[in-house]
């Protein structure tokens, strides 16, 4: 199914500049821009896979991962073809590298339908880039907050302002990866990528949209972990986003084209947290290690453990019923109340 895209300006001789991401392709009649899913027809951007989805499951949201927005609720995630990125670790390389057209048609409205039936609070626009197919993700959310979902993006944050404006009103919340300390050469060689500085540009504008925001931060052994590169992310963090701006260090798998490295040691990894923390980040943690204390919540004040979590899970609240420490009475950000436990109508994977 295709559909005329929303972000895009006609150039002459017949091209088209798609403004969906920080790329900007300019595309000649016939041909597609670098995610080859916006195509140029007949002096017109098209999505040509609007709501052919290659993915759809339903996760904890803590998965995404956010760890301060709905916690406890889950949500069922959907993923199209391609994306705007080369990433040489990508682990949905299977989808992301698509470069034709595959899946099963799903309406906005059978999506929407399909979250109320299994219990979702809300879906989440992941597994490849959403900025791609960001028509189909609005009209999805649109109609989901008419029915009291809530919607997310899962990014790498390369979306042009014109899009976060499209998105104002109907994306409650997103996590922007910057992988490798967002480090400019690791970017160039490893993602495909010029530089960071789009992706610090659409953090801005999601905070002034009022774009709930966390970051992730996927951490590579040897190529893409320098603490001279943390320290800067994480000054600019500070400064730009403010110090309740929860920040995540993931552990990176060798996948795709990069299974010549080991797993990041832990060890890493809690040099980067302690490089946030030494710059004032008051909520940093450690993902993709199941059971280490630094996926939990603590109070920056006192520093009473407040939401313990083993992976996924939320296995312990004391936050009080106005989201504050029990101890010392400090608010802690967190959007929404806690899920009662999840009962889930169906199987949680569809595809």
């Amino acid at each position: 199914m295709i559909k005329e895209a929303i972000l895009w300006n006609k150039l002459q001789g017949g091209k088209v500049e798609c403004i969906a991401c920080a790329r900007r392709c300019k595309i000649p009649e016939g041909s597609h821009g670098y995610c080859f899913v916006r195509q140029n027809i007949k002096g017109k951007l098209y999505l040509i896979n609007y709501g052919v989805l290659e993915a759809i499951q339903l996760d904890p949201i803590e998965k995404k991962p956010f760890n301060h927005f709905m916690p406890g609720s889950y949500v069922l995630g959907v993923g199209t073809s391609s994306c705007n990125w080369g990433c040489a670790f990508c682990q949905n390389h299977n989808i992301s590298k698509e470069r034709e057209v595959k899946g099963i048609e799903n309406t906005p409205e059978a999506i929407v339908e399909l979250a109320i039936q299994n219990g979702a609070q809300g879906i989440a626009y992941t597994y490849n880039e959403p900025t791609i197919f960001i028509e189909y993700a609005l009209d999805t959310a649109r109609l989901a907050h008419e029915k009291g979902l809530f919607n997310v993006f899962v990014t790498n944050g390369y979306e042009t302002e014109e899009a976060i404006e499209k998105m104002k009103g109907l994306i409650d919340a997103a996590v922007v990866d910057f992988k490798g300390n967002g480090e400019e050469k690791f970017l160039n060689k490893y993602s495909v990528v010029q530089s960071s500085a789009p992706i610090k540009k659409a953090l801005i504008a999601m905070k002034k949209a009022g774009i709930h925001i966390e970051l992730t931060d996927l951490i590579i052994p040897n190529v893409g972990d320098s603490l001279i590169e943390c320290d800067s992310l994480t000054k600019w963090i500070y400064e730009n986003l403010g110090p309740d701006t929860p920040l995540h260090f993931t552990r990176f798998y060798p996948d795709y084209k990069m299974l010549d490295l080991p797993p990041t040691d832990f060890e890493v990894l809690k040099a980067h947290y302690d490089t946030a923390k030494k710059n004032g980040l008051n909520y940093v943690y450690i993902g993709n290690v199941p059971g280490n204390k630094y996926e939990s919540t603590y109070c920056p004040k006192c520093g009473k453990l407040l939401i313990e979590r083993n992976g996924f899970y939320i296995t312990k609240w004391a936050l009080t019923a106005d989201k504050r420490c029990p101890k010392c009475h400090a608010r802690i950000p967190i959007v929404g109340k806690k899920q009662k436990e999840f009962r889930y109508a169906g199987i949680t994977t569809f595809y």
